[in-house]
């Protein structure tokens, strides 16, 4: 049985950062990270990103081993008694705790069919097997119109592949962009040779030797090389749910991102925090929730009582075309558009109740810590005394 001062279950980018959090209060106390994958934490961003442009596989590497921590890869935790204190994984190891941090991520959602014949991009070992196919391979099927799906698209077809785009909505990323960026973001990838199959849902996957046969509902054949999938994730909660910890859309916390047991504690993918700008409980699926997130909890797990308020910004690359965005994005929202150049450079407004929820900041950099303030201002906000507010810093 390892006894650790400080555990953390999830190899990630959270918990990376939780250790450097953890360092930076406490610089002797031991840590101990359990992890499903194989690999050491690394960026996740890079896979769907700079990897595809050329940066070598070792950018990647978190070089968690510095901060003095103790990696129990390849292994899952499935048990948690939060009484005694202990974790069980999947191998009959024990581990005891002083103070444990949850950051068990997420699982893709998958089709009922295809098993491992659909890469569902998001892991490390996810981009090797792929980078893999495309050596052998020219066509690939992308299922999926939404972040993930979007920049594996992208990725492919600047490394020259044919790529077939096929999901339900009207256009990509539509459920985040307005409808008219929509359109136009759907008219760039046709623009770039990527064949987009709107409005489809792929009903079966048939291996015909090296290649795969997709049907879509209204029986179209898609024949392909490979087969991606970016169907988004659902939250890891089974493990915390179990041993009696408050869930609810990911692992509850406070402000100090502790759960219902103040020696536990919750951040990442998985954890739903209570954020003050948009006065509701959100979880964010992204880099920068996962970085600043994570360190605050390893702070906070060291014996810091610092409150997480942050609110997280994510950003996209797509071919030439590039935005960071904060808040709440959903199209369903009202929207004001603050174009420079119709959609080639501008700022986008999310409103509700006359309030700004979110900002999408298109090809306009340098206003991140600007739009957040502006989120958390009570308004009254309109078009009128909204335009200009974030012009793009030079």
């Amino acid at each position: 049985m390892k006894h650790y001062q400080y555990l953390i279950i999830g190899g990630g980018m959270t918990a990376d950062a939780a250790a450097h959090g953890i360092r930076e209060v406490d610089s002797k106390g031991s840590i101990g990270i359990i992890s499903s994958e194989t690999d050491a934490p690394y960026n996740r961003p890079p896979l769907t990103k700079a990897l595809w442009k050329g940066e070598p596989l070792d950018s990647v590497w978190r070089h968690t081993e510095t901060e003095k921590v103790e990696l129990h890869l390849a292994r899952t935790a499935q048990n948690l008694d939060p009484k005694r204190k202990i974790v069980t994984d999947d191998q009959k190891n024990t581990y005891t705790y002083d103070k444990l941090l949850l950051a068990t991520g997420g699982t893709v959602r998958t089709l009922a069919f295809g098993d491992d014949d659909i890469i569902y991009f998001r892991t490390l070992k996810d981009y090797q097997r792929l980078r893999a196919l495309t050596g052998k391979g020219q066509k690939f099927a992308v299922i999926g119109g939404g972040f993930i799906g979007s920049e594996i698209a992208a990725a492919l077809a600047l490394n020259k592949k044919a790529v077939t785009m096929i999901f339900p909505g009207s256009g990509i990323c539509n459920r985040v962009l307005p409808p008219d960026l929509s359109k136009f973001v759907t008219d760039f990838y046709r623009q770039k040779g990527v064949e987009l199959v709107t409005g489809e849902s792929v009903s079966s996957l048939e291996r015909r030797g090296t290649q795969f046969a997709l049907k879509t509902k209204s029986g179209r054949e898609i024949v392909v090389d490979g087969v991606v999938a970016g169907l988004g994730i659902t939250p890891n909660v089974d493990l915390a749910q179990a041993a009696g910890l408050a869930v609810e859309n990911g692992i509850i916390t406070d402000e100090f991102l502790r759960t219902n047991d103040p020696n536990i504690f919750a951040a990442g993918d998985v954890a739903a925090f209570f954020n003050p700008s948009l006065a509701k409980r959100m979880r964010v699926e992204h880099e920068d929730n996962a970085n600043t997130m994570g360190k605050l909890a390893g702070r906070n797990m060291a014996g810091k009582s610092e409150p997480y308020h942050h609110l997280p910004m994510f950003y996209s690359d797509l071919f030439e075309l590039g935005y960071e965005a904060v808040g709440e994005l959903d199209s369903r929202l009202e929207t004001f558009a603050d174009w420079k150049e119709p959609n080639k450079e501008g700022v986008i407004y999310y409103l509700k109740d006359n309030r700004v929820r979110g900002v999408l900041l298109w090809n306009v950099w340098g206003q991140v810590d600007t739009a957040r303030a502006l989120i958390a201002e009570p308004g009254s906000f309109t078009a009128a005394n909204l335009k200009g507010r974030l012009p793009a810093k030079t």
